[in-house]
């Protein structure tokens, strides 16, 4: 876009399209960070504040954050991507200044408690990144900000850009766009996964160096104290779930992740002829994170969700994966609420972590009934045909040919008032 029309465009015109622009990008949830406040009068903003929230932690928390695109102009064409390239969308731009000051305008205003700021490529990687970079360094040194930023990181900038980024932000992130080498090579043809894994695992390497130097010396600056995650796109390739939850977990052991996000495909205006003509259903997003859980705190590997999954290596949508590994291996329950280990429990259809944890404590000191579960979990339902206690056993229930719909939720019509 020429730069008079650039100029014509007002501030608020420009935060409409760009903050629209940033909707697909799913990875700005802000726990983990270290905790930063300005109290004493020192600095502007916190890390653990309350705002006019519009997003969840994985740590329940409420926030807020501003999440913008610095530009969507973008040399890349990548086809799933409203912002590429041959795209026929209306084009805004920020410089880094505007960006810091919108920030600290709508922090004073109570409106947000940091920054998840994302680009398209302009120019080229490096001068990209460079922008994003003098962004948050404005926000840091010349207002002493000292909220929430998160930065998206380009794989194929200087390394020595990302390090410096990796200084200002709590969180860094690099997507991996997609969850198989073919679906990336056939839809982000500028992108290259050694290179996006190649920067993953710098960025993951310097983290670690950094929390050891914060070990032996007190001062050491920080490095992307929340640590990195990265997103992949679900329904833009034929990838089953499979193939994405076995993506997900070598992402997890090789770089260290915080969190990897799931974004159900959603199509564009004038999509590309290789592209799905509809979206995946947001039910599979959600099992997707549901398997993602399992696999963070339920003691479950890739095998054991991609054991849960259809005959296609999709997880159903009807059921949760926790139920589905469940029914298909009956042959590991009932298990015995009072003498099961925390590993057995953790597999049980219905019981969360803080239930199993509830239960461990309880029973030291008396035999559980099935009353005594009820009273430490949600719901009873779900866990009967799976536990053992005191007074109670499933018999023939564990092995019912009917027991998946019986657990399965109901559909229902809601009402419109």
């Amino acid at each position: 876009m020429p730069q008079a029309i650039l100029k014509q465009q007002s501030l608020r015109e420009r935060l409409e399209i760009l903050a629209d622009a940033a909707k697909y990008d799913a990875s700005c949830a802000s726990s983990g960070t270290a905790k930063k406040n300005s109290i004493g009068g020192k600095g502007v903003g916190s890390t653990e504040g309350m705002g006019i929230c519009h997003a969840y932690a994985p740590d329940g928390r409420c926030i807020s954050l501003l999440k913008v695109l610095l530009t969507n102009h973008c040399i890349f064409d990548c086809h799933y991507c409203i912002n590429r390239k041959s795209s026929n969308t209306p084009r805004a731009r920020f410089t880094p200044q505007e960006v810091a000051d919108l920030t600290i305008n709508f922090y004073k205003r109570n409106y947000i408690e940091g920054l998840f700021l994302s680009s398209g490529i302009i120019k080229s990687s490096n001068h990209t990144m460079e922008q994003l970079m003098e962004t948050a360094r404005i926000l840091r040194e010349e207002y002493d900000f000292r909220g929430y930023i998160h930065l998206k990181t380009i794989p194929e900038a200087d390394p020595e850009l990302i390090e410096q980024a990796g200084m200002y932000a709590d969180r860094v992130s690099i997507n991996v766009e997609l969850p198989t080498r073919a679906g990336l090579t056939r839809l982000a043809p500028d992108k290259d996964e050694a290179e996006i894994e190649g920067a993953l695992a710098k960025t993951s390497a310097r983290i670690i160096q950094a929390k050891d130097e914060r070990k032996r010396f007190r001062h050491a600056p920080r490095f992307a104290p929340a640590g990195q995650s990265t997103q992949m796109i679900v329904g833009a390739d034929d990838a089953n779930d499979t193939a994405i939850v076995s993506r997900a977990a070598g992402l997890y052991g090789n770089f260290g992740l915080r969190r990897v996000y799931y974004s159900a495909f959603s199509p564009i205006p004038d999509a590309s002829a290789v592209l799905p003509l509809k979206r995946p259903p947001l039910m599979r997003e959600h099992r997707l994170y549901q398997s993602d859980w399992l696999m963070r705190f339920y003691g479950f590997g890739a095998n054991d969700v991609a054991d849960a999954t259809e005959d296609d290596g999709n997880l159903p949508l009807d059921i949760d994966p926790k139920l589905a590994w469940a029914l298909k291996f009956r042959g590991e329950f009932p298990v015995d609420v009072n003498r099961a280990s925390k590993e057995q429990l953790l597999r049980v259809p219905g019981l969360g972590t803080t239930a199993v944890g509830r239960i461990l404590k309880a029973r030291r000191y008396r035999r559980l009934r099935l009353e005594d579960v009820g009273r430490l979990t949600q719901s009873i339902a779900k866990v009967r045909p799976f536990l053992v206690a005191a007074d109670w056993r499933p018999t023939q229930l564990t092995d019912r040919a009917d027991l998946r719909s019986m657990l399965a939720p109901k559909l229902e019509q809601l009402e419109l008032f």
